[in-house]
């Protein structure tokens, strides 16, 4: 016979996150992080991207039931069969985007993202911006609000916002975005290799600062940044039958 599914329950300061995670608490029982088969996160996709920042140093799965505002990243909550949902739950395995800023003051930060690093411009002049790709350099000058890489589980979140293109997971692609780009007007993105380097580098820092964030980590007054893959951590989620990521992610790009 097989051991049960321990399972831990992870919950949004939502008054119907909290309710929900004492009411499966008590049905299924609860063991800590570190001793779960699954991790089950309570609450909308923000919730959802800090409890996976919580497991970059774990493989434990996590399983997400929407009890927040947004949830495309989550499951419809339900509190019956969830140890059969876990049991047949398909899996979808992503990789961060690691962040490296070098500041105004030459102090070197470091910062991981799931769903996209973005530059924006601090004050009401525009950034201006050097973009290289694997050492070349691709856009000599860009004038805008600001620039992002989406991974692909993120390019449907802020990157589909700023009128990018939504990856499929398997697609092994960066969504590389401009954000209201004045000069050159026309220029619209590019897809990029998963393994691509990126580089952003801010020109006119003392007249157009510039701000970083990976996810919800902001570095100000930046004076270059680092973009890339790395594919030495494994994120895994779990999503209910026939509603995988990858289901959703299609899904979107027909909605209407």
């Amino acid at each position: 016979m097989a051991d049960p599914v321990r399972l831990a329950f992870l919950a949004s300061d939502r008054p119907e996150a909290q309710a929900a995670r004492q009411a499966l608490s008590r049905r299924y029982g609860e063991v800590s992080e570190e001793e779960a088969d699954a991790v089950i996160a309570l609450g909308g996709d923000g919730f959802m991207l800090e409890t996976l920042h919580r497991r970059l140093a774990s493989r434990t799965p996590v399983y997400g039931m929407n009890r927040g505002s947004v949830g495309f990243l989550m499951n419809d909550y339900d509190e019956e069969n969830l140890l059969g949902r876990i049991a047949t739950a398909e899996k979808a395995v992503i990789h961060p985007l690691v962040m490296r800023v070098r500041d105004a003051s030459g102090a070197a930060h470091e910062a991981l993202a799931i769903n996209e690093v973005s530059l924006f411009r601090q004050t009401f002049q525009s950034a201006k911006l050097r973009i290289q790709i694997d050492g070349k350099v691709r856009l000599a000058e860009l004038i805008c609000d600001g620039i992002l890489v989406s991974t692909p589980a993120g390019s449907t979140a802020y990157n589909f916002s700023a009128h990018g293109p939504i990856i499929p997971l398997s697609g092994e692609v960066l969504a590389l975005t401009p954000i209201s780009a004045f000069r050159p007007r026309r220029w619209r993105g590019a897809l990029l290799s998963h393994k691509a380097q990126v580089t952003f580098e801010v020109l006119e820092i003392d007249k157009r600062p510039v701000s970083a964030v990976a996810d919800n980590v902001e570095v100000r007054d930046v004076i270059e940044v680092n973009v890339s893959e790395d594919r030495t951590i494994d994120l895994t989620l779990l999503f209910d039958a026939g509603r995988s990521l990858e289901e959703r992610v299609l899904a979107e790009q027909f909605a209407v």
